[in-house]
């Protein structure tokens, strides 16, 4: 795959990868860009297909996994997503930096590819924090967010293993993490504007 190298955040819902995400593509406008997932939920209010996800059918996603063209798929709560080649292939052709934001799962199945990104797991300072913020957010019934508090469990587990991830940023303070996160991708971010320039 031609371009620079792409990014992959990983970490529990609520552990901050939006918030860090959202200050880096303000920061370097058009040097990232998010390769779009596929899912076979349902769209929610005000998301728009090609842009928030690509919305296909169950039928659909599967017969496209069957023939090799995902990078990787997860099943959650009853529905498929994942990151197709030619979504990563569409950013890096813009040149831009791809950014993946996948769990722990995905992670592992992307190490078996040829795809070479830069592993960042961002994390809460504690599970109770977490719990917390995600109650701040009064988007979870309590069913759900025990679910999502199980897998961020798991997920705190396994991102344990050594050299799975590149860098661990551990969300406690916003500015901090910030500066950590561009901190790990300041070589990627200049080769990329460079290029742009040339």
């Amino acid at each position: 795959m031609q371009g620079p190298r792409p990014v992959v955040l990983s970490g529990p819902s609520g552990a901050g990868k939006s918030t860090l995400l959202k200050k880096l593509l303000k920061d370097y406008e058009n040097v990232f860009g998010f390769s779009v997932s596929h899912t076979t939920r349902q769209p929610r209010p005000g998301e728009v297909n090609g842009k928030d996800y690509h919305f296909v059918t169950r039928e659909e996603m599967q017969k496209e996994i069957d023939a090799g063209e995902f990078i990787e798929h997860a099943e959650f709560s009853g529905n498929m997503y994942g990151t197709s080649k030619a979504a990563v292939q569409a950013v890096q052709a813009q040149n831009q930096i791809c950014v993946l934001d996948i769990d722990i799962q995905g992670v592992k199945n992307i190490k078996k590819t040829e795809l070479n990104p830069i592993y960042i797991s961002v994390q809460p300072p504690s599970i109770e924090i977490l719990e917390k913020r995600l109650r701040d957010r009064k988007t979870e019934t309590e069913e759900s967010l025990q679910k999502r508090l199980t897998a961020a469990r798991m997920d705190l587990e396994l991102s344990k293993e050594p050299g799975l991830f590149d860098l661990v940023i551990i969300n406690d303070d916003l500015e901090k993490a910030y500066s950590e996160l561009k901190e790990v991708l300041l070589e990627e971010i200049k080769k990329t504007e460079e290029s742009r320039k040339s």
